[in-house]
This record gives C-alpha cells, sequence and structure tokens, in this order.
C-alpha cells in the first residue's frame, strides 16, 4: 500500500485529491495545508509520494523542495500558475513531474502511477545497496516461496542419506543448491563430487561413475576408481540426470538399493557409503511415459524433489538479493568496476525476464561491471540491449519526456486560449511564430491556422 503526502493550502483541493487517491483503497493519503506542516509531515512519515502546490502561505513548494530534497523524495508539483520555464525550473531541482490546475485526474492518476514505480524502484535500490556485504545466499530471498525452499533444503540436509531430486530450468541455481545440501549436511567435511550425465557418452559416463578393473598382467590400463568410490563418505551431485542413458539406469537403480556396483571389467561388489542428489532440467514424469526414462529410478530419486522457480517467477526483492550476492561476488574479481547500480540499470533488471536465469544474470552483471569501469555507477547504456531495452521508466529519458508533456500541454492551451492564432499565440508563449508553427507540427497539435 503506497503512501502518498499532499501538500496545497487549497483545502478544497487536497481533499478531493485525497479522495481520489483513497477511493481504490490502495493509497494512505495525509493532507498539510502549510509548508512547514508539510515538511513535518514528511520527515515524520517519509512518503512514498508527494503532490506539492507551488504557491503555498508560509514559503513556496520550491522551498519545500529544497528542505526535504537530501533525502531523494518522488515529488509531483502541481500550481494554477504554471508555465513552461516554471516546470523546466521544477524538474530541475528535483520534482518527477509538473501538472497544472485545474487537474485533469486521468493525468494525476498517471502521473501518480509513474511516480510511485519510481518510489519503489528507489526503494529497491536502498534495499540492494543495505543488502552488499551481508553474506546473503545467492539461492534465497525474502519472499516466503524462498523461506519455504530454504527449510525444505534445511530438512533435506539433516536427514542424510536421503536422495535428492532438484527440478529447475538451465541455470536456475540447481548445482548450488546440491552443493548447499551438502555443506549442511553432516557429510558436510567429506567430498562433494559432481557429474554431468549430458556431457559424457554412455560409455565414458560409466567408466567415470563406477570405475575400471584392470585386466590381468595390467591389459586395459591401471585401475581406476570411479566416482562412487571417490565420493566415498559424502556427496554424488548427478546434474542432468533426465539425460542419462537407458543402459545405466538400471546399475544407478542398484546403487540407490543399496546393492553395490562392480567397476567395469571386475568382480568384487562394491557398496559404497554415499548420498545421491540429482538435478534435471527435464520434466522426468513426461520422460518415464515416454519410456526413456525408469519408473524405479525417478521414484528412488524423488524421495523429496526440491522445485527451483526461474528468476521471472520470482519477487523483486528475491532477484536484489541475488543482484547484491553477485555483485559481492564479483566485485574483488573486478578492480576498478563499480559494484553500484543506478535506478535505471536496476528498473532494466527488475523488468527482464531473464531465460537464462541466475548463470544470465551474473555474466549480464559482470559484463556491466567491466563497460562500466572507472564510473561511479552501473548505468543503464553498461547494459546489452535486450537488458536495457526491458525498462519500462528510463530514468535517462524521463525528464525529456515529462518536459515535452509539459510544453505540449501548455502550447495546446495558450493556442485554444487565442482561438488558434498564431500571431497571438505566440506572442504570449514568448517565442517566434515560426517557432510555434514547427512545434504545432512536433507535437501533432490539431489547430485551425490563422
Amino acid at each position: 500500500m503506497a503512501s502518498i503526502l499532499i501538500i496545497d493550502d487549497e483545502v478544497a483541493i487536497a481533499t478531493a485529491f485525497a479522495m481520489f487517491f483513497r477511493h481504490d483503497g490502495h493509497h494512505v493519503v495525509t493532507e498539510a495545508h502549510t509548508g512547514a506542516e508539510g515538511i513535518e509531515a514528511y520527515h515524520r512519515l517519509r512518503p512514498d509520494l508527494v503532490l506539492l502546490d507551488v504557491r503555498l502561505p508560509d514559503m513556496t513548494g520550491f522551498d519545500v523542495l529544497a528542505k526535504i530534497r537530501d533525502d531523494n523524495p518522488v515529488v509531483v508539483m502541481v500550481t494554477a500558475y504554471g508555465d513552461v520555464p516554471m516546470a523546466v525550473d521544477a524538474l530541475h531541482k528535483g520534482a518527477e513531474n509538473f501538472l497544472t490546475k485545474p487537474v485533469d485526474l486521468s493525468h494525476l492518476a498517471a502521473a501518480a502511477e509513474r511516480a510511485l514505480e519510481k518510489a519503489s524502484l528507489r526503494r529497491m535500490n536502498r534495499y540492494l545497496s543495505d543488502r552488499r556485504g551481508a553474506g546473503s545466499n545467492i539461492i534465497f530471498g525474502p519472499s516466503a516461496a524462498m523461506r519455504e525452499l530454504s527449510a525444505q533444503i534445511a530438512l533435506l540436509a539433516a536427514s542424510d542419506r536421503t536422495t535428492a531430486l532438484i527440478v529447475g530450468e538451465s541455470g536456475a541455481g540447481k548445482g548450488r543448491v546440491a552443493e548447499l545440501i551438502h555443506s549442511q549436511s553432516p557429510r558436510a567435511n567429506k567430498p562433494f563430487v559432481q557429474v554431468n550425465c549430458a556431457a559424457l557418452t554412455a560409455e565414458s559416463l560409466e567408466s567415470e561413475l563406477f570405475g575400471v578393473e584392470s585386466g590381468p598382467d595390467g591389459a586395459g590400463g591401471p585401475t581406476r576408481k570411479g566416482l562412487f568410490e571417490i565420493a566415498d563418505g559424502g556427496t554424488l551431485f548427478l546434474d542432468e540426470i533426465g539425460d542419462l542413458d537407458p543402459h545405466l539406469q538400471p546399475k544407478l537403480v542398484r546403487v540407490l538399493e543399496g546393492k553395490g556396483f562392480r567397476r567395469h571389467g571386475g568382480t568384487a561388489e562394491i557398496t559404497p557409503n554415499v548420498r545421491v542428489i540429482a538435478a534435471t532440467s527435464k520434466d522426468l514424469v513426461n520422460e518415464v511415459t515416454a519410456g526413456r526414462f525408469r519408473e524405479d529410478l525417478y521414484y528412488r530419486l524423488s524421495v523429496m524433489p526440491i522445485s527451483l522457480p526461474p528468476l521471472r517467477a520470482r519477487s523483486r526483492e528475491d532477484l536484489v538479493e541475488l543482484a547484491a550476492h553477485l555483485l559481492d561476488e564479483l566485485s574483488p574479481t573486478l578492480p576498478g568496476a563499480p559494484s553500484v547500480l543506478a535506478d535505471d540499470a536496476l528498473d532494466a533488471i527488475l523488468r527482464y525476464a531473464w531465460p537464462g536465469n541466475i548463470r544470465e544474470l551474473r555474466n549480464v552483471l559482470e559484463r556491466a561491471m567491466l563497460m562500466a569501469r572507472g564510473q561511479a555507477k552501473i548505468e543503464v547504456a553498461s547494459l546489452p540491449r535486450e537488458v536495457a531495452g526491458a525498462s519500462g521508466a528510463d530514468v535517462v529519458h524521463h525528464v525529456p519526456r515529462s518536459l515535452a508533456d509539459v510544453e505540449k500541454a501548455h502550447i495546446d492551451r495558450t493556442l485554444k486560449a487565442n482561438q488558434h492564432n498564431r500571431t497571438h499565440a505566440a506572442r504570449e508563449l514568448g517565442i517566434s511564430r515560426a517557432t510555434l508553427i514547427k512545434k504545432i507540427r512536433e507535437y501533432d497539435l490539431t489547430e485551425r491556422p490563422r
């Protein structure tokens, strides 16, 4: 729920604005009718948005803005005496937008929505700054879903021998979750060994997992332990288990049933003391139905399945937490590169869908830090085009758009007030007739030329 402070000496107007924002039930609104009251209320409430009248009985709205500006507030200025120079001055002094009375309620709603979005973005960036150096875990975040996932992982880690199946898209952090389960388990001081089942041929993977026994007189090479033996006492992480060759699946079932295995070319039965964690980006239920994955293996692995959501399904706070962790992780490796995100860059990051998930986010941040070397902050221009293009409220371009809106409305009102007489309107605007004609074309203003 957003909080809005209205500072206006015209009680009727302030009340009308307050009623408008309270109507949908999503805003907490406070009114103040002098500059002093407004400043006191601002410092007491720290509202998300300030609607500020230019002319107040004890000081100007610009005086109020100057006294609260250090706190970086989101302010929309409102006046009955507006002109383009005043609007420019307001925007340059830190106002987010400038509206003239009588205010069209649809314009007010749109301006407030944009301003509140910016306020939300600033809160996210403050949160990002606060989380820097806090030792946050890259997998988790403050959302309820992530807290539940954290509890599930802690439960699984404590169970020691229970197999785990981690399901999630590529780059979602399945490997990090596996490491986390191992590091929180009683096996933490023993080996954590991992292999990608999709990266090797079936023959190579069999040798890698189960080892090779030397033949008579050393024929076939020396005896080599497999990963199940190397990981003894610890954890074996089988990534992309959905790609495991069908002829290897029965051997894995035997191991999970506690019956052991034989090295390739060997006869001795070896029973490892290993916890198995598997991960997949495939839908194993569909794979079982299609006959590509053994049903008994699926049930052996999925005693306690963990589903990792993609970044696009996670909360803004979770994404900020991830960014904070990654910036901390990358900063020592990139001397001279900024590790602070400008508002426009954070806005783009929060809007982008991240099809490559955590892996893509890390790569984008690393590239952006390199591109922004020598700068104080990472600006949106340092992000890849596809990410930068996700920004819907680009701060860099916001002021020019606001100025254009103000100028267009002002010219339109002046033309109408002068019955569309270009000469009179230009004189009142303080510009040449030729400039006015250019502006009319630029803003596509409908008028009767005179």
